[in-house]
């Protein structure tokens, strides 16, 4: 009897653990179903912070920084809706560190409904920085790159940058040169940089299954970073607001749009 018994639980213990292990499979199938339905590809959409106080005034801004002023945070408010508007939620959100980007994030989140979602800062997405020139008027820093370049005047070199022949790499590394604080960094340097962040921004995301990512940087640091991912960029200056999508998979970056306003233009109609 007491063998019989033995055998009878032993039964019971076997069948709870098939049951158990029947349900943990089951479990596993359901998490690997959910995962494939993910998609593989991140969209990243890069964005120039709105305007500010020191752009207004058309002086030098790298680190030095300013507050959006009000039709800063009005385009910044329009991109959001237009974001919005095109059924677009993001997953993630980064900003540089800088105010001015930070604030324009916080901006476009709340006008896309999303004023919950966290910002997650990074030095590596600063604009490029300046030296002894942050704050000072552009064209004081400009006319000393074109004599620096053996132009005589601002506006000669402007032509040649017209046609190529002078190109934003050389301009910032003419102030590296002219930077007698040591502090101005080379195109290279904020291309570094910048391409660097995108990538862990990217791979973060992806392993997330995360599959829009804001990334609110600055006009010259967000061009450096474009100088080789792609053949559309060409030194073009980018507009406050505008929107670079780019598309990750796989470990590589397809760039698809550059300096795009339709999310703004279609958040100013609604």
């Amino acid at each position: 009897m007491i063998k019989k018994h033995i055998w009878k639980v032993m039964f019971v213990v076997l069948s709870l653990m098939l049951v158990a292990g029947c349900s943990s499979n089951s479990g596993s199938s359901s998490s690997d179903t959910q995962d494939k339905s993910k998609s593989d590809t991140v969209t990243l959409y890069v964005t120039r912070h709105g305007k500010t106080m020191l752009n207004t005034t058309d002086r030098v801004q790298g680190w030095a920084d300013t507050p959006l002023t009000e039709p800063g945070v009005e385009v910044a408010d329009d991109l959001g809706k237009g974001l919005k508007a095109e059924g677009i939620k993001f997953d993630a959100a980064y900003s540089s560190d800088l105010g001015r980007a930070k604030e324009t994030a916080e901006h476009v989140l709340d006008a896309a409904g999303q004023k919950k979602l966290p910002i997650q800062e990074s030095e590596k997405l600063r604009e490029v920085c300046f030296g002894k020139y942050e704050g000072d008027l552009n064209a004081n820093m400009w006319g000393d790159i074109a004599k620096g370049l053996g132009y005589s005047s601002q506006d000669d070199m402007m032509k040649d940058f017209s046609t190529g022949k002078v190109t934003i790499d050389q301009a910032v590394d003419e102030i590296v040169k002219l930077d007698d604080m040591g502090m101005a960094e080379s195109y290279a340097t904020v291309k570094d940089r910048m391409q660097s962040e995108l990538k862990t921004i990217a791979e973060k995301a992806a392993k997330s299954g995360d599959e829009n990512v804001l990334v609110v940087s600055h006009g010259m640091s967000i061009g450096a970073m474009l100088s080789d991912m792609t053949d559309k960029y060409k030194g073009q200056e980018l507009e406050n607001a505008s929107v670079t999508k780019i598309l990750y998979k796989d470990g590589k970056f397809d760039v698809q749009t550059i300096g795009d306003m339709s999310y703004v233009e279609k958040g100013e109609k609604e």
